[in-house]
């Protein structure tokens, strides 16, 4: 519950487009623009999302990854100018909205489920593809037992 002053204020600086819809658990890359002097470059930081927190301008979302047996977090503002892209790579499934168990596995056992796609579509055509092959079977069976 804000200050509807403070959204209007905010409500500039907001990102309309681009902004990525993702959830805990999906594992990431975040395209962060790097300014080095007059240079500018984009790095990717790959990980898996442990954390979203806060609202409007203030939203941000922890990504965490292993590099050189030793775990890596990075706390990223959603809104931020210098997040030139957020891709998912895969949806993991949890139960939690907070992955902070993950901090004390090690290898194999920081991966997550992927989620299942859910679509009547993928069942849909399997079934229609089944019954073509059962309705081009069933003349064959006909024409033998004649």
């Amino acid at each position: 519950m804000t200050n509807k002053i403070l959204a209007l204020v905010e409500k500039p600086s907001l990102k309309t487009e681009n902004v990525p819809s993702f959830a805990v658990g999906d594992t990431v890359d975040v395209a962060t623009r790097i300014v080095e002097g007059d240079k500018e470059r984009i790095q990717i930081f790959a990980g898996t999302v442990i954390m979203k927190k806060g609202s409007g301008i203030n939203e941000t979302f922890t990504v965490r990854r292993i590099v050189n047996n030793e775990g890596v977090e990075r706390i990223f503002p959603l809104h931020s100018p210098l997040i030139s892209k957020v891709t998912v790579k895969r949806s993991g499934e949890n139960r939690r909205a907070k992955l902070f168990y993950l901090r004390d596995r090690v290898g194999k056992a920081v991966r997550l489920v992927e989620k299942r796609k859910t679509g009547k579509e993928t069942a849909g055509q399997t079934e229609a593809e089944g019954g073509k092959v059962l309705q081009s079977a069933t003349p064959e069976l006909a024409g033998a037992a004649n």
